[in-house]
């Protein structure tokens, strides 16, 4: 379970996810990180289990964060959801933005979709507001290149895109 898990699992979720007592788990968790450290005669694993923010997770060890970084991205990048999509749109288009406005215009929480597009080098912080601290996101060069255009200029006009409001509304007025 700790391998395919996004965050630390306490030892609770952990003995009721395997249905064992939670005090078996606890010396189950602790043989493994020996395990993984060396200390139980094998090698040092190149991960280790750590205990954060309340919970259990396994990471890759410091000296060996380098490597597997340039590996994870030098790799066939995944498709983004439809929420990744909309928010990099947004940002493309309105840019220089904050988080709070991009989460205006789609009303809904952006801060994970914005952590995701940071993370994949897709937009950058362009600059701090002095006055309210907001950070303003900007798309990179490497968006371009993943979209196989030289500039933002040559992204479609999206007045065209945009419903006129010819047809009305769908279903009844609430008065």
């Amino acid at each position: 379970m700790l391998l395919v898990v996004d965050e630390p699992q306490s030892l609770v979720s952990l003995a009721a996810a395997v249905g064992a007592p939670v005090a078996a788990v606890r010396q189950a968790v602790e043989g493994l990180v020996a395990d993984y450290d060396g200390e139980t005669g094998g090698p040092v694993r190149g991960f280790e289990l750590r205990e954060v923010g309340g919970g259990w997770r396994l990471y890759v060890r410091e000296e060996h964060d380098d490597v597997v970084s340039e590996f994870v991205n030098t790799q066939a990048p995944s498709r983004l959801s439809q929420a990744a999509l909309e928010t990099l749109a947004v940002i493309a288009y309105k840019q220089p933005v904050t988080r709070g406005q991009v989460a205006s215009i789609r009303a809904v929480n952006v801060d994970s979709v914005v952590r995701t597009l940071l993370a994949r080098g897709l937009i950058t912080e362009v600059f701090t507001d002095p006055d309210t601290g907001a950070i303003h996101y900007g798309t990179t060069d490497q968006l371009l290149v993943h979209l196989g255009i030289n500039s933002l200029d040559e992204l479609p006009h999206i007045s065209p895109l945009l419903d006129d409001g010819a047809d009305g509304f769908d279903g009844e007025v609430l008065k």
